[in-house]
């Protein structure tokens, strides 16, 4: 019995929203997150390896595809104030704390959105496509990915992924299949 009254108020704290911050390119930015959404408590290192190495211009659209709560997409949208960045996430409690997010860092420049993948996504040119591609949902939806990407990408746009280390070679030869070359950003 004692055990399970301490239990109580824990598993209500479990319930608020996590609240961290992040300097990520210069700008301090608050997050809001919760549980069952990717880290939680901190931008992870493959998130914050595409945010460092992603290179937008001020007026670039921007398609930032699996949004989470943000981190990716509105660090871009900060990058890109005249611009416009698209954040999707097939799950509805991220981008509800992606638009939370977008509000409490003021970013103006972005449509959230429901969409599996590309789904819902409008007919639109992006200048770049984004993504730090989940690492355990079967190479069927990478193919996927590949196929819709190159039809919403600009003649000279550009394409980040941040991958686990396990999908190197298979994204190789996907980026080369479809695209017919790519360039090893980081890693």
């Amino acid at each position: 019995m004692v055990e399970y009254i301490s239990m109580v108020p824990r598993s209500l704290n479990l319930k608020n929203d996590i609240v961290f911050n992040k300097n990520l390119r210069g700008f301090d930015i608050i997050f809001h997150s919760t549980w069952g959404l990717f880290c939680p408590r901190a931008v992870d290192e493959g998130t914050e390896l595409l945010i460092n190495n992603v290179n937008v211009q001020s007026f670039e659209y921007t398609l930032d595809i699996g949004c989470g709560y943000g981190a990716i997409g509105l660090v871009i949208a900060k990058l890109s104030p005249e611009g416009m960045v698209h954040l999707v996430d097939k799950d509805y409690i991220a981008v509800e704390y992606a638009k939370k997010n977008a509000k409490i860092n003021k970013v103006n420049n972005y449509e959230i959105y429901l969409s599996n993948g590309f789904s819902s996504v409008p007919n639109i040119q992006f200048d770049n496509i984004v993504s730090n591609v989940p690492a355990k949902t079967g190479k069927e939806l990478y193919w996927i990915l590949m196929d819709d990407t190159k039809n919403y990408l600009k003649k000279n746009g550009k394409l980040y992924f941040v991958y686990i280390s396990g999908l190197k070679e298979f994204f190789k030869r996907c980026f080369r299949e479809k695209f017919g070359n790519y360039t090893s950003v980081a890693s």
